[in-house]
């Protein structure tokens, strides 16, 4: 018959003797290893710079100064954040300018009082408006002559041209870098190094049509650029022009 206090089975520890028991020790190895599969973890938790002791540099020998290394790296971490930061603000800006932008220039062709109105706002005030060279709007109109009250910023162009200079199937094509195309620009090419062309389609049954924006920095229009509120300017653009005209859509 066993007592009240017998001691506990042989092999098996009581909780206070578990309790009791020192917690296992980290080796100097382990903590090496662990650092070096976790290279940012001073990085991560830079509160620990003040604790560390790093050896000091001493004359003739080739000691590595550890605190002057981690703070040097805390600091191009930083500066690398702050860079990053500030790229993005600037991006942000200036997508909240082209943006505002665009939005004055729709609501400039939607309040347009005439169609000769509407073709003087796209071709001579969107220019000032979005911060660029020129925008002309191409017709495929083959050998058709465009009546010279327009001819500053309406162009005929033969059919086909706009599936040649975009893609077939295409609606927005953006190029930097580039020389001006005279077709699209006319007496305007010498000023553009990049461009935005976008395919308006006014009506089934009438000729395909092209709204075209140039300008001389070379950079403003490139490959990845996001292209829905140029798309946008051009459905806008289309549409006015489809009620103007008072055709079928």
């Amino acid at each position: 018959m066993t007592g009240k206090g017998s001691a506990a089975e042989p092999g098996k520890k009581s909780v206070k003797q578990a309790a009791n028991q020192p917690a296992p020790t980290l080796t100097a190895g382990q903590v090496t290893e662990y650092l070096a599969a976790h290279p940012s973890f001073l990085i991560e938790h830079p509160e620990l710079i003040d604790i560390l002791t790093p050896p000091s540099r001493t004359s003739g020998e080739a000691v590595v100064d550890m605190q002057h290394f981690m703070l040097e790296r805390l600091r191009s971490e930083n500066q690398k954040l702050k860079d990053s930061h500030a790229g993005l603000v600037a991006t942000a800006r200036g997508n909240q300018s082209t943006q505002n932008r665009i939005h004055a220039a729709i609501l400039r062709i939607v309040a347009a009082n005439s169609f000769d109105n509407l073709i003087q706002s796209v071709t001579i005030d969107l220019p000032v408006m979005l911060g660029i060279d020129v925008v002309t709007l191409c017709i495929e109109a083959g050998d058709v002559p465009i009546p010279k009250a327009y001819a500053s910023g309406v162009r005929s162009i033969p059919a086909g041209t706009i599936d040649r200079k975009i893609g077939v199937g295409k609606d927005v094509m953006l190029a930097a870098n580039v020389e001006g195309d005279e077709e699209i620009f006319g007496s305007a090419a010498g000023l553009v190094s990049s461009m935005a062309l976008a395919r308006i389609q006014v009506s089934p049954h009438s000729p395909m049509g092209l709204m075209a924006f140039g300008t001389r920095d070379g950079e403003a229009y490139h490959h990845g650029q996001a292209t829905e509120l140029l798309s946008f300017l051009a459905r806008t653009t289309e549409l006015t022009i489809r009620q103007w005209l008072n055709l079928p859509g």
